[in-house]
């Protein structure tokens, strides 16, 4: 599973990143999850994501413009590993 967060670097975006992260460790070894942080364009307009910062799960947008907490994003990391999303 891949959790992206595009953003241009602004101050949300690393803090949407440290979130995602933090919500990766939490779930542990449950499921391989990766967090990375992409600052393409290409991809923003790909995803349709006009605001940032978003988060993308398997190429699917979670949100955008906001930085959700740690818990919003370990949820919806389950739902994914759950396959609830489906």
């Amino acid at each position: 599973m891949k959790v992206q967060v595009l953003g241009t670097g602004c101050q949300r975006c690393d803090t949407l990143y440290r979130n995602a992260v933090e919500a990766v460790e939490r779930i542990g070894g449950e499921e391989a999850v990766t967090v990375e942080k992409v600052t393409d364009q290409e991809v923003f307009f790909r995803l349709k994501v006009y605001v940032t910062p978003a988060l993308v799960i398997d190429e699917n947008v979670i949100s955008t413009g906001k930085a959700i907490s740690v818990e919003q994003i370990e949820s919806e990391i389950r739902k994914y590993i759950s396959g609830a999303d489906k």
